[in-house]
């Protein structure tokens, strides 16, 4: 029923753009062929119904540390904002959660010769290339096909040493709540939390930074924005993703660098890949930008098509509602906005420059040229662009194809 309601949303969601691009592509086509991932339940009767409950769930119980394990996902914690005069309120920060179940067995050998088949590592290479490749492939499929575990909550302990609980998931083994932490800690500060049991944690403990009310704040897309994704290709996707090394957008960390040391800002990172990818993107991003939030959609509960449609359909909505979030956390920080033609940034920061007057800044749009793709879309067309913005004024918004482009926009950004 989730998976349906949340396919539902999306389908509602999509724009005309994002149906244009995906029937030229044929997306549709490549998502019928994908293999099935199975259930992602695997739990008794009585918690699969109270699972509904979410957080309010009596028969939710800990994670069972021989059976199940827990993701806690970087945050960023702000003070709260009143319309009259103040002091400065305690820090809290939205805390989020992901159950699973380990070691349930589930032979995914047959997923992982299909995804090689449809990126073509089977017509590439020798037979121990293949075989490398394929152990590549299985380590990144592995998230989309482990079993998640609703009606959890798993106890950990804050920086102050206070224990706290987390939970219980939800249908999709996912839980969000808002703790606050007091006062006693600096803007830029980052601080870790784990889970009592840190046994609990395979990818470790979360990570939270703290940010007062003003200073800059950057919006940062990911796939095609810092990473190549490919994201107009179905097999371009499912290739950067399961296969290929991470690879940066040539010079885009070293503006990222050069605007950390200068505007010292807090940091997200604003994707729609479903939140299996976390260890993935995370990864990457530590390895070469700077440290900050990941925001990504809450869609264990898809399979591989589902994949697919997280990153091609509905994000504008998406990215427009997680923009949102952000602006009732920081609503007096300066904001810049950096994506690309690809997918809806045009669409998705337009929108917000409109909503939240004064908030957004300055937006910065890399009109992508190197994806075979792109050449038959009208998506780097000056006409798409004027749309997007339409209301924002032209020195607020700037396309660019090499980074090395924006150095004095930057610059100006300091006397903002």
């Amino acid at each position: 029923m989730q998976r349906a309601f949340d396919r539902a949303r999306q389908l509602f969601e999509e724009t005309r753009g994002d149906k244009r691009t995906r029937k030229n592509e044929g997306f549709p086509s490549t998502e019928r062929t994908l293999p099935s991932l199975g259930s992602p339940f695997s739990i008794p009767i009585t918690q699969n119904i109270s699972s509904y409950l979410g957080k309010n769930n009596p028969l939710a119980g800990p994670v069972d540390p021989k059976t199940e394990s827990v993701w806690l996902f970087d945050n960023t914690a702000y003070r709260p904002i009143h319309p009259y005069p103040h002091s400065p309120q305690p820090w809290q920060a939205s805390f989020s959660a992901a159950f699973f179940k380990t070691e349930t067995g589930r032979d995914i050998s047959k997923l992982v010769a299909d995804i090689a088949d449809k990126i073509g590592l089977k017509k590439d290479g020798s037979e121990e290339e293949r075989e490398r490749g394929e152990k590549t492939i299985a380590k990144r499929l592995q998230p989309f096909a482990d079993v998640v575990a609703p009606a959890r909550w798993v106890e950990v302990k804050l920086p102050s040493g206070k224990v706290q609980r987390l939970g219980p998931g939800g249908r999709s083994a996912t839980s969000q709540q808002t703790i606050t932490f007091g006062t006693g800690y600096n803007n830029g500060q980052t601080v870790e939390t784990d889970a009592v049991n840190a046994e609990l944690t395979p990818i470790g403990p979360m990570s939270t930074t703290f940010a007062e009310p003003e200073g800059w704040l950057v919006i940062s897309d990911i796939d095609d924005t810092v990473k190549v994704t490919l994201t107009p290709s179905p097999a371009g996707i499912l290739r950067s993703t399961f296969l290929s090394d991470p690879e940066v957008i040539a010079s885009m960390p070293a503006l990222y660098t050069h605007i950390q040391s200068l505007l010292n800002p807090t940091w997200f990172y604003l994707s729609a890949s479903p939140y299996n990818l976390y260890p993935f993107l995370r990864s990457f991003l530590h390895a070469n930008y700077p440290q900050g939030t990941i925001l990504l959609r809450d869609a264990s509960w898809m399979d591989l098509s589902g994949f697919l449609l997280s990153l091609t359909m509905g994000t504008e909505a998406y990215k427009t509602g997680e923009m949102d979030k952000v602006h009732g956390w920081l609503p007096k920080r300066k904001v810049l906005c950096v994506g690309d033609s690809t997918q809806s940034d045009p669409e998705a920061y337009g929108n917000i420059y409109r909503k939240h007057n004064g908030w957004v800044k300055k937006i910065f749009i890399r009109k992508v040229t190197d994806v075979a793709e792109m050449n038959k879309e009208e998506k780097n067309s000056p006409e798409r662009f004027e749309k997007a913005f339409k209301d924002v004024p032209k020195d607020v918004w700037q396309v660019f194809e090499d980074p090395n482009e924006l150095y004095a926009a930057v610059e100006a950004l300091k006397a903002v």
